[in-house]
Formats: structure tokens, C-alpha cells, sequence
């Protein structure tokens, strides 16, 4: 088997303060190499080390470090012509990678134009590429803007985009995280197609039963070294570093329920200052509600279709379904950012999206949202003392509200230092936990979490489940909590609602939906999962 990465004692340093330390592996043609860990374990670091990516503040030095070449000796001339031709690099965060000004066609067709591929070709093969990563109606979302899809499009695009060479490497950093199952299996069944190829792949990823499913080898990282590495059915099966054992406590499952998935001791929640009686009946009601948008092609589409259901007091429900399925839609209606074309929505047994906004406005504290990108909903001129403060209102004098984001820091398990702290300094999980503390700012009756921990690997996403359910215990918070991992909505849920098509084809109590599921589309979701998972669910 042909070996197409040779990595020996590889270190990187930022202005001469090291991240990544020894770290040794081989990537052979046909196979794949998982890396796992935690935010900041120095897994991308690792994979941009190969691609000349870490920037001239980086400093990289290795026994050997070898792809085709002598990586150590490239310049970025050399580098340049290595990146998509013979090395493909699936980014993590879709949203920010692709430019919102340009089409996703554009974007696709773009390394296609920089290698040469005449003008004339370049529109089927973006048709063929959109396809391949499983993009429905590929000749409408090749006209769209990356900002018209959903989550899981924009990532289908980015893996589009990487193969459109035909690279004998792909490093795929969290390729599948914005996508609910079924896509996911489509995406891993197209990995697996380039490994038959030939082509050989390194997978970041913080899902260990993807990791388990597509992975030979695998390397556990913490800190910057690999503390465990070996045959991947081995290493998670039969872990031995304490490390490796404490990221598979942490996956959330059915038999998690009810139980504390980190070993983080719960935050210090103080008392909110209550300035509304406590709701009696439900606390967010939707009534037949659909919405139709008309689309470039002049077509009118219904995404959401005559959607009904109560959120209580106290109360998870919990909505999953494949990208585009209408999750998100939901929710905007929910939180009146988007109007309704039918049907109505009420907060607190009020009448809610009919209004005008002018009237809506006094009622805006009492529904929250944490949305799934949280950088991208920050301020990036702002620190995250004047982005939680913002949430506060005018009625607070300056030191209350120094005070007041000080306790909504701690409540989420943060110290009041990061106040002075700017978002983008923050790792993922402190971004997280800071968009939280803005949410809860208003005292709200309804949080909405938009797939909240989708991107944040399993420790990381344990302590935000965990800090979440502390949450909800200690304030009494409704949520409404939209994710496309199954397996986190059982763990977090009392009631599951499935969507299709944007109508909701199923619901129940979370035991009862995926345990004896009914519809077969929610058949066809569990039966998508990667089999470990399948079996921690059922």
C-alpha cells in the first residue's frame, strides 16, 4: 500500500510557545487516520501543518514531514499547488469558509478555475460534485448564496468544493458536524467510495462513532500530544489512557438520561430577579403554522407544513429531522423572527407572531436564543461583558449591570474576567457558554437552542448538557431544543418531535420515539446512525 503521509516527531510553536509535540503517524492510500480530543488538543494544528496553513507566526519542525515532498523545505508557491490538487482540506466552520457574497457554484467552481479546467466544463462538473455530496436540487443551491442553506448544505458544499480535484488526500476536519444523520451516512458513504478509490484521509472529528466507523488507525491528543494511539477498534473499544476513557463517558446516550455526563461540578447559579408571575398553562404554543418562500427559480416551496405543539414550564421538547426539514424555520416562527405565511404562534397564551413588532418588542425578554453559531451572532467589536450587558436593558445602573454579568458569567460556569475578553479569543465551549449567559440575561420563560453543542467536541459538550440541565433545574426554563444528533436529543428531551418535509410525522416522549418508533422516516433516522451509536440509542 502506497504511503502518502510520513509524519516523524512533528512539533508546532506559535511565537516559539509550542502546541503540538511529537507527534508521529503514517497515512498510507486506502486508509484513514481519526485524530479525537478536545478543543485546543492541537488536532487542526496538526492537519494545517501538512497544508503550510498555520500562518508565519508558526514555527514547524519535524524528523520528517513528507507528502509527495519534503513539506519542510516548501515554500508557498509549493504549498499553493499542493492544496486541492493532491491534498483536499474539508474546512470545520461552513459558514465562515464560504464567502457570503458569492454563489456556491462560484465557490466550487473556483479551484477548478485556479488548476485550469476550461470554462466551458466547470458548470457540470459543479453539478456533479453538489450532487455527490448529496445536495438536493443541485442546479437551484448552485445559484444560491451560502447564507440561503441550511447548516447541513453549506457543509455539503464545502466537501464539494474539496473534491473537486480529485486529491489523493483529504483532510476532513469535523466534515460531518452540521449534519443530521441521514446525510451523514451519505457523507461517510462517499469517504468510504474515495477510500475503495484509493485516496487516503485524515478525519478530525469529536464524533467517536463516526471516528470507530470510517477510521484504521486513530490518535487521542490532549494538550498537544498524543497521549494514545493504535488500531481504532482497539482504542475505543479497550481504551487504557485515562483520557481516551473520560471522552467516551461523555457521549451522550438513552442510558445517559438523568445522569451528569462531566465530571464539572455544577456552577453557582444565583437567584434571577423575577419580574413576572410564573406561567400556569403553556408557555409557547404554535397552531398550524406553515411558511412558503418563493425561490430564484420563481417556485414556491413550503418548508414548514401546518406544524402544532405546547412547550410547558420546565419542559424539553426536543425537535430533530434532516437539514431542511424545517427545524430551524420553526424556530425563528417561535421567536416571531420570521412571520408565519398560516397559522399563529402564542407566548404565554398571548397572541405573539400576528403582532407588530412596535408591540412585541416590551415581550422579547420573555423568549431567548442560543444559536449554533455563537460567534457569529456576537458583536466581533464588542467584549463579551458589553455582549451579555447589551441583553440586560436600560433600567440597571452601571454598577448593577457590571454586577449582573458577573453573576450570569458565573452561573454558566465562567469567571467575571472574561468580561474584558473579546468573543473571538474565546475557545468554542467558553463562546458557548457566554451566548448562554446572554440568553438567560432577560429572565426568559423559553429558551430556544438551535443545535447548541453541534460543533463542540464530546467533553466540551458534556459540560454545556450538563450546565444547560443545571440550568433548567435551578430556573425553571422551558426549552425548545433543536439538534440533528439523536442521541443528544434522548439524553436532554422529555418529549420528541420528528420533522419531514416540514411537517412533524412523529412525536412522543423520547423513550417512547426511539425506542418504538412508529413512522418510518424515524425508522430510517435511527437506522442512519454510525452502529456504536445505534446501539448506545436502542
Amino acid at each position: 500500500m502506497t504511503t502518502l503521509i510520513t509524519a516523524q516527531n512533528l512539533s508546532v510553536a506559535f511565537d516559539g510557545e509550542p502546541v503540538v509535540h511529537d507527534v508521529s503517524f503514517t497515512l498510507r492510500a486506502g486508509s484513514c487516520l481519526g485524530i479525537v480530543g478536545e478543543s485546543g488538543s492541537g488536532k487542526s494544528v496538526t492537519a494545517r501543518a501538512l497544508l503550510g496553513l498555520n500562518g508565519e507566526r508558526a514555527t514547524v519542525r519535524a524528523s520528517t514531514l513528507e507528502a509527495g515532498g519534503d513539506l519542510l523545505s516548501f515554500g508557498e508557491d509549493q504549498f499553493r499547488a499542493l492544496r486541492g490538487s493532491r491534498i483536499g482540506y474539508v474546512l470545520q466552520d461552513a459558514l465562515v469558509s464560504l464567502d457570503p457574497l458569492r454563489t456556491v457554484g462560484a465557490e466550487i467552481a473556483e479551484p477548478l478555475r485556479v488548476h485550469g479546467l476550461p470554462r466551458a466544463q466547470r458548470p457540470a462538473r459543479v453539478l456533479e460534485l453538489l450532487a455527490a455530496a448529496g445536495v438536493p436540487e443541485p442546479e437551484l443551491r448552485a445559484r444560491q448564496l451560502p447564507g440561503e442553506l441550511s447548516g447541513g448544505l453549506r457543509q455539503r458544499a464545502l466537501i464539494a468544493a474539496a473534491l473537486a480535484l480529485d486529491p489523493e488526500i483529504l483532510i476532513a476536519d469535523e466534515p460531518t458536524t452540521a449534519l443530521d444523520v441521514t446525510v451523514q451516512a451519505q457523507i461517510l458513504a462517499l469517504l468510504e467510495h474515495s477510500l475503495a478509490a484509493g485516496r487516503g484521509i485524515i478525519l478530525i472529528s469529536h464524533d467517536l462513532a463516526v471516528v470507530e466507523r470510517m477510521a484504521d488507525q486513530v490518535l487521542v491528543m490532549k494538550e498537544g500530544r498524543v497521549v494514545e494511539q493504535g488500531p481504532t477498534r482497539e482504542v475505543l473499544r479497550r481504551p487504557q489512557h485515562p483520557y481516551t476513557k473520560r471522552l467516551l463517558s461523555a457521549v451522550p446516550s438513552a442510558h445517559s438520561r438523568g445522569t451528569r455526563l462531566s465530571d464539572a461540578p455544577p456552577p453557582q447559579i444565583p437567584a434571577a430577579p423575577r419580574r413576572r408571575a410564573a406561567p400556569t398553562g403553556p408557555v409557547l404554543t404554535l397552531e398550524h403554522v406553515s411558511k412558503r418562500y418563493r425561490g430564484p427559480d420563481g417556485r414556491e416551496r413550503t418548508v414548514v407544513d401546518d406544524v402544532s405543539f405546547e412547550l410547558h414550564p420546565g419542559e424539553t421538547l426536543g425537535i430533530v429531522g434532516e437539514s431542511g426539514s424545517g427545524k430551524s424555520t420553526t424556530a425563528w416562527m417561535s421567536l416571531a423572527l420570521t412571520a408565519p405565511s398560516s397559522g399563529r404562534v402564542l407566548l404565554d397564551g398571548e397572541p405573539w407572531s400576528e403582532l407588530p413588532e412596535r408591540r412585541r418588542r416590551r415581550r422579547r425578554r420573555r423568549i431567548a436564543v442560543v444559536h449554533q453559531d455563537p460567534l457569529g451572532s456576537f458583536d466581533p467589536r464588542w467584549d463579551v461583558g458589553r455582549t451579555i450587558a447589551d441583553a440586560l436593558g436600560a433600567d440597571l445602573t452601571r454598577p448593577e449591570r457590571i454586577r449582573r454579568v458577573a453573576e450570569l458569567l458565573a452561573s454558566v460556569g465562567l469567571g467575571a474576567d472574561l468580561a474584558a475578553r473579546a468573543p473571538l479569543s474565546l475557545s468554542g465551549g467558553q463562546r458557548q457558554r457566554v451566548a448562554i449567559a446572554r440568553a438567560l440575561a432577560t429572565d426568559p420563560e423559553v429558551l430556544v437552542l438551535d443545535e447548541p453543542v453541534s460543533a463542540l467536541d464530546v467533553s466540551i459538550q458534556a459540560q454545556v448538557l450538563d450546565l444547560l440541565a443545571d440550568l433548567q433545574q435551578a430556573l425553571g426554563t422551558a426549552h425548545l431544543f433543536i439538534s440533528h444528533d439523536l442521541g443528544v436529543i434522548h439524553h436532554v428531551s422529555d418529549r420528541v418531535l420528528v420533522m419531514q418535509g416540514g411537517r412533524i410525522v412523529e412525536s412522543g416522549t423520547a423513550d417512547d420515539v426511539f425506542f418504538t418508533p412508529q413512522h418510518d422516516y424515524t425508522r430510517q433516522l435511527i437506522a442512519a446512525l454510525p452502529r456504536p451509536a445505534l446501539e448506545e440509542i436502542a
